[in-house]
């Protein structure tokens, strides 16, 4: 980052880096991967109650544009997780993270997609959301839309998998 004074983006983030330390929300946790980048972040989601996640611990690295608000960031999980609307390098794949206005593909409304009013606790209640009711219509994981659709059974062990091996990381 260029010397001098700070972009409105890296005070954005450190303004709400403080406010999550402040005010913890109830089911992730978040921090800086190291204190010398506000522009990523290592986010630790735990698996929504009553959900096939419910008591894994998700890692993930948050990684903002220099031009946040306006671009919104990438959200990518570095423990192993099955879900549709994830890629399988881990990227997270839901609506307020594609890019603003209208949908090239036509499957998003310009209302669904990023906004700079979403902050990261926006960000991260978004995918908790996501863990609790994937949506199979636009998968990023298609296998896993499929077998989520036609094998429940198999989705649900494959998910029990991830949960377990999420609980024995360090």
């Amino acid at each position: 980052m260029a010397s001098g004074s700070p972009s409105q983006a890296s005070l954005l983030l450190q303004k709400q880096l403080k406010d999550l330390c402040k005010n913890p929300v109830d089911g992730f946790s978040a921090g800086l991967v190291d204190e010398s980048n506000l522009f990523e972040w290592s986010v630790t989601i735990i698996g929504p109650q009553d959900t096939l996640y419910e008591g894994g611990f998700f890692n993930a690295i948050m990684s903002f544009p220099q031009n946040y608000p306006n671009s919104p960031p990438t959200v990518r999980f570095t423990t192993e997780i099955w879900h549709p609307n994830v890629y399988s390098d881990g990227k997270v794949c839901i609506s307020i993270l594609h890019p603003p206005g209208d949908d090239p593909n036509g499957y998003e409304l310009a209302s669904e997609r990023w906004s700079p009013v979403h902050t990261v606790e926006s960000i991260v209640l978004s995918i908790i959301s996501m863990l609790s009711s994937p949506n199979d219509e636009s998968p990023a994981n298609v296998e896993a839309a499929k077998e989520w659709r036609e094998r429940r059974d198999e989705f649900k062990k494959r998910v029990s998998r991830c949960v377990r091996r999420s609980q024995e990381m360090d």
